[in-house]
């Protein structure tokens, strides 16, 4: 087992690595524990918390909004929470959200924790304070930063996960190396299969270094002023793809941290054969490396991104494989660049 922890402006975070869910009473420290989950991870891992008071909700972007957390509250009013209780959040990285912003604003503000159930939801949505949720078509453009008192990641969950599933959260440890650090990026190539396989020493030892790329950049930057939007690398064109084109989300930000390596290379800021080391990583993992068809809507959508200001965007590329910048540039130029790689695929 490993532990880290976060200390940031908004509140502190203690990591816990390889811990089990089964020892999730442990870590239960006020009168009222309340648990927020949905009816898969309900299904699987219920009689774990069946004697703490649980609200579960829906699946699916398309409940990952007010509505939802209008009915959270609804539930914390008939369970009469105060400011001693805690809420938990036990699921993937829509629970975490959802459940991380309805305990931050609910009286001002509960405490809570998470036991991410994905791959995903342990190496981003659990770690770094964010909790959000979306309105219309805007993806997470209602939230707020504030840290989870603990995050505990029990490997043996992920076994549970759809390929899909598990694909979606090595797209983001990939991300994590290419922005930050290059000897993970290595550890990737060595021990791809282990973390396909699940082997749990390769698993614990890959989120691990995963979530500390996270939480120092985190600490460096917790409110994304600068060095926190290197996270978004291959997210601002991932988002759009994985909306438009109706992809997984890690399929779309793998298709976005190409585009965005081939603009980096396009700029001369990045070696072609990095780009090439990046497209044949990705492709181990099975996943999809160009736009499955033109790139008509994708600029629509890209316009919606919380990161705009005004008619300009901070987009992130890369200088070499563990080291990122982030650029503002202009709509006009970034679809410029977007239509000259889909000439060229």
């Amino acid at each position: 087992m490993i532990e880290r922890e976060i200390h940031a402006s908004h509140g502190s975070s203690r990591i816990i690595i390889g811990g089990s869910l089964k020892n999730l009473q442990e870590l239960l420290t006020s009168p009222l524990n309340v648990v927020i989950t949905d009816e898969t991870v309900k299904s699987h891992y219920g009689v774990v918390f069946s004697d703490l008071p649980t609200i579960a909700i829906g699946q699916g972007e398309k409940i990952k909004n007010l509505d939802t957390v209008k009915r959270i509250y609804r539930e914390f009013l008939k369970l009469e929470i105060d400011r001693s209780s805690q809420i938990i959040g036990i699921g993937g990285g829509i629970v975490c959200d959802v459940s991380g912003f309805a305990a931050s604003t609910y009286l001002r503000g509960l405490t809570f924790g998470f036991v991410p159930t994905t791959l995903l939801a342990q190496v981003d949505a659990s770690i770094g304070g964010k909790n959000g949720v979306n309105f219309q078509d805007y993806k997470n453009i209602i939230g707020v930063f504030r840290q989870p008192r603990f995050v505990l990641c029990d490997p043996e969950v992920l076994g549970t996960l759809p390929e899909k599933e598990l694909q979606c959260g090595i797209a983001e440890i990939i991300k994590h190396a290419l922005i930050k650090d290059s000897s993970l990026f290595k550890l990737l190539e060595r021990e791809w299969n282990a973390l396909l396989s699940l082997d749990k020493p390769s698993v614990e030892k890959i989120v691990s270094e995963s979530i500390r790329i996270k939480a120092e950049v985190v600490q460096a930057d917790a409110l994304e002023a600068g060095e926190r939007r290197k996270l978004n690398f291959g997210h601002t064109l991932g988002h759009a793809i994985e909306k438009e084109y109706r992809l997984p989300h890690g399929e779309a930000v793998s298709i976005g941290m190409v585009m965005a390596a081939k603009i980096s290379e396009s700029m001369g800021l990045l070696k072609g054969k990095d780009t090439e080391l990046i497209i044949n990583l990705l492709s181990k993992f099975g996943l999809p490396t160009q736009l499955p068809s033109e790139a008509g809507p994708l600029m629509k959508a890209v316009k919606k991104d919380k990161k705009r200001e005004g008619e300009k965007i901070h987009f992130v590329l890369l200088t070499e494989i563990g080291n990122a910048k982030v650029i503002k540039i202009s709509y006009p130029k970034l679809e410029e660049l977007i239509h000259d790689l889909c000439m060229h695929r």
